[in-house]
């Protein structure tokens, strides 16, 4: 080998092509999502907090009933009532505390499908962390005995429950992926 050669760099061949991810990327969807929709409704309530002389934010009321007007909800219920009577109880401190709660979540929301995307090894853990954090709460919920009355949800989708089963299942699946795959995800990224 002449000394020209020496200095040039050895080129290294080919390794395989890295495999895509695409339930990664329904999960850092699922993130975004998540983070997009919690600071939607920051700035939702954060519109809530015109100050009125009392404390009091004079037009949360009437927005709650608006919204029970929106999606045909019955305001004669015994928990819609009960849930009015708190609504009116609200102030623009608690309003505050969920305005910053909101963001501080959407924030964390967003940097977990942030990491996700640019592959940072430490966001995984991350990421199996908090959905792990959820699935003991989800399967309480599910068990829990305090469940509406059946004949009061005509349609599967229409009762409380499943929706919980369904984050349940979401996280389940998040945190299986996720640890089962950590290390060829971020691998993938490096290749």
């Amino acid at each position: 080998m002449s000394e020209e050669q020496k200095d040039l760099p050895m080129e290294l061949p080919p390794g395989p092509k890295p495999r895509r991810a695409p339930t990664l990327y329904v999960i850092i969807g699922f993130k975004l999502l998540k983070g997009l929709m919690a600071l939607l409704l920051a700035w939702g309530v954060s519109r809530l907090t015109d100050d009125n002389h009392d404390g009091m934010p004079d037009n949360l009321p009437a927005e709650f009933q608006k919204l029970l007007q929106l999606f045909h909800v019955d305001p004669e219920k015994k928990f819609i009532m009960e849930l009015a009577n708190r609504v009116a109880e609200i102030t623009q401190n608690d309003l505050h505390w969920v305005v910053i709660f909101l963001v501080v979540y959407s924030l964390f929301m967003l940097l977990q499908a942030g990491g996700l995307i640019f592959r940072v090894s430490w966001i995984v853990w991350l990421v199996i962390g908090e959905s792990a954090f959820f699935i003991p709460i989800e399967v309480f919920e599910l068990v829990r005995k305090h469940a509406p009355a059946v004949e009061n949800h005509p349609h599967i989708f229409a009762h409380p429950k499943i929706y919980v089963a369904i984050l349940l299942v979401m996280n389940v699946a998040i945190v299986w992926y996720l640890f089962r795959n950590r290390d060829r995800i971020i691998r993938h990224h490096h290749h």
